[in-house]
């Protein structure tokens, strides 16, 4: 799954609007607790560090309803924690187009 398509489910799930994800030829034939259950567990099996993805004999008792809500709420304190930092970090190095700094870097970078 590419990056941005991730970040957009993960958005998506997060504002609980679960059907945009779902395949609009299911036509509202699917069981929405099941996907809400599948989309948690690809995304346990999405992380970006190999060691943090569930083993598949975790991922098919998950899928049967063994263990996936503490796994899940592990994840998203994990989440949370993790897109605070990168907010506060982006805000600290933010300077925006026009700072100086950017400038410093264009002319910086120029021929000499």
């Amino acid at each position: 799954m590419k990056h941005q398509q991730l970040k957009k489910v993960k958005k998506l799930q997060r504002e609980k609007r679960l059907e945009a994800i779902v395949d609009c030829n299911l036509k509202n034939n699917y069981n929405i607790q099941e996907v809400e259950m599948m989309i948690q567990v690809a995304l346990l099996c999405t992380q970006l560090s190999p060691e943090d993805r569930p083993a598949m004999s975790e991922v098919v008792r998950m899928l049967e309803g063994e263990g996936l809500a503490e796994r899940w709420e592990e994840w998203q304190h994990v989440e949370i924690t993790r897109r605070q930092e990168y907010e506060r970090l982006h805000r600290r190095f933010d300077w925006g187009e026009d700072s100086i700094y950017n400038q410093d870097a264009i002319e910086l970078s120029g021929g000499r």
